[in-house]
Formats: structure tokens, C-alpha cells, sequence
């Protein structure tokens, strides 16, 4: 097959899939419209988060056998209008799951030690042991909402800690030895930990918002590895000054542009500069001791990159076989 790369991924990627007798084509620099101008040439095109695959697209590409998105969502992709194509799909959530636990837990600890507090205070010749003083997991319940790859992944990584883990997920039947699916009612009475791992959809689209953070019981602490727009910033933000959320790490943003390559939609490398007005709920976000922020780099690891690359190329040859070398 003649396979399209419109972004770049881990070499590996078009090695194996050379290796098995397929033409890579590099399309790492043509815009959207560049790519659709050709696309009936392509069996095969293989995507990040760049720009979306719409119906659009898919009349362009006559001949297009599959899309294979090099990460764990589709939301770019009009998954149904590609499925009645007759268009196959991939993603490759198995290739950053781990990376995603471990972000994970990494950022619910530094929460409950106030670790980026503490560097940034004593870095300033300031010696404040009380205030720094933390809490332990030991004990809490952590709930983890869409028990799907991601969500499993950071169960695993809290099996060496005394914690109860709950699941809630649209779907019946997912638990396993790591967690206990739980209903809502459940969900909300126990967790003293809510941890996000949901697609972007038009179901999850603001999930996170002021009438889900006050049907929980009790304060809770907030992490989002998932997707920004999931999640009202604002209601967040006011659940933080009242003490419902307790503390929220964030690794990705509402105000996130959609290809996840930049902060603002006007900016191509940086998400601030002279003069640019940020959205106030952002502005608070970013001055709070009690949250941490990272660029939409929880899956995003060295060894996560190649293993992407690897899951994606596996994919595709073991749906199309081999080709002619």
C-alpha cells in the first residue's frame, strides 16, 4: 500500500511498515489542504492530532483503505462517516497507557506533598516545613473515571499503595482485580480522589462542571490526564477557592488548540506572551498553590513514542498483511 504520514512519529513506524513491503510517503510539512488535494493517491494515511479527518476528507480519498491515529483517541476523525466508507480505524492507547499511569500518580503525589510548592519555596531561601506538610494515600478511596486503558493503567500503578480503588465507566462489566465498578451514587459517597480518563465526546464535553463537583459527598482531589474540554475551567476554579476540590493536577486544558500543539489557537511554540489576555479562570489557575499543570504530556515519554510507533505499525500489517517488496 502507498501509506501518507501527515505527522512525524518514531522512525520505527515507517520501518516496520516498509519492512512488510508497503511505500511511506512523508506529508510531515503539507498543510490539510495540500493532503487532500492528493488523497485519492493514498491507501492509507497515518495522523496525530494535526488536523481533523472529515467528510470532506473522506470524499477526497476514493481509495483510502484506513486512517491509523499515532495515540489513543479518534476525536479528530469522523469515526462514523469513515466506518460507512467502509474506512478502517486505528488508534494505539496501549502504546502511552503506562506513560499515562505513571503521569498519573506522579502528579496526585506531588498534590499531596506539595512538592512544586515546596521546590519553588525553598528554591526562593524560604524554610517553610509546616505549611509544606502533606498528606498520605494510605487509607483514601481513589475513584477513577473510564476504565478503559488509561484508566486500568494507573489502577496497576496504585496496587503498592493501601487505597480502595473504584471504577465508574458507561460501560457494564469493566472492573477488574485493581478496582470495583461502582454505581454513581457509590462513586460520589466514597471518593476522596477523582481521577479523569475519558475520550472527548459530545457525552463527556464539559463533564467536569458545577453540578458534577457538588454531588460529590466530600472535598475531593482532581487529576485530568485525559482531555481539557471535559472539564468547565471556571466551575473548576471556583470549587478550588471553596475547598469542594481540595487540589487539581492538570495536564491538559480547556484552552487547549485542538491539535494539542499549542495553548492558544494564535500560537504555534509558546502559550503566553506581552500582552495577551488570558481567560481569567486560566489566569487563577496558573497563580494557585495547590494545582499543577503539564503541557499534554502525560503519555508523552521516550519510550512511549516508540511504542506508539510500534502498536500502530502492528496494527496496520496485521490487518492488511504484507506487501510486494
Amino acid at each position: 500500500m502507498i501509506i501518507l504520514h501527515a505527522d512525524t512519529n518514531h522512525p520505527s513506524l515507517m520501518k516496520l511498515l516498509a519492512d512488510a513491503g508497503h511505500h511511506n510517503i512523508e506529508g510531515f510539512s503539507q498543510s490539510r489542504e495540500e493532503t487532500l488535494q492528493n488523497q485519492h493517491l493514498y491507501d492509507g494515511i497515518v495522523i496525530r492530532s494535526r488536523y481533523s479527518i472529515d467528510k470532506d476528507f473522506l470524499d477526497a480519498a476514493p481509495n483510502l483503505k484506513f486512517i491509523a491515529r499515532v495515540g489513543a483517541g479518534l476525536e479528530n476523525i469522523d469515526v462514523e462517516y469513515a466506518e460507512e466508507c467502509g474506512v478502517k480505524l486505528f488508534s494505539a492507547p496501549e502504546g502511552n497507557r503506562n506513560a499515562v499511569g505513571e503521569h498519573t500518580l506522579g502528579m496526585l503525589l506531588s498534590l499531596f506533598n506539595k512538592l512544586n510548592k515546596a521546590d519553588r519555596e525553598v528554591r526562593e531561601g524560604l524554610w517553610n516545613r509546616e505549611d509544606n506538610r502533606g498528606i498520605e494515600l494510605d487509607g483514601k478511596t481513589v475513584g477513577i473515571i473510564g476504565y478503559g486503558n488509561m484508566g486500568k493503567a494507573f489502577s496497576r500503578k496504585l496496587r503498592g499503595f493501601d487505597v480502595e480503588v473504584l471504577c465508574y465507566d458507561i460501560k457494564e462489566d469493566v472492573e477488574d482485580s485493581n478496582a470495583t465498578q461502582v454505581d454513581w451514587e457509590e462513586f460520589t459517597q466514597k471518593c476522596d480522589v477523582v481521577s479523569l480518563h475519558t475520550p472527548w465526546t459530545e457525552q463527556t464535553n464539559k463533564m467536569i462542571n458545577k453540578d458534577f463537583i457538588e454531588s460529590f459527598q466530600k472535598p475531593f482531589w482532581f487529576v485530568n490526564t485525559a482531555r481539557g474540554k471535559n472539564v468547565e475551567t471556571e466551575d473548576l476554579v471556583e470549587a478550588l477557592k471553596s475547598g469542594k476540590v481540595l487540589g487539581a493536577g492538570l495536564d491538559v486544558l480547556e484552552y487547549e488548540k485542538a491539535s494539542f500543539e499549542s495553548l492558544f489557537a494564535n500560537k504555534k511554540n509558546v502559550a503566553i506572551s506581552a500582552g495577551e489576555s488570558l481567560p481569567e479562570a486560566m489566569r487563577e489557575l496558573m497563580f494557585m498553590p495547590n494545582t499543577i499543570l503539564s503541557p499534554h504530556v502525560a503519555g508523552w515519554t521516550q519510550e512511549s513514542h516508540e511504542k506508539l510507533a510500534t502498536v500502530t505499525a502492528n496494527k496496520i500489517i496485521d490487518a492488511f498483511g504484507k506487501g510486494e517488496h
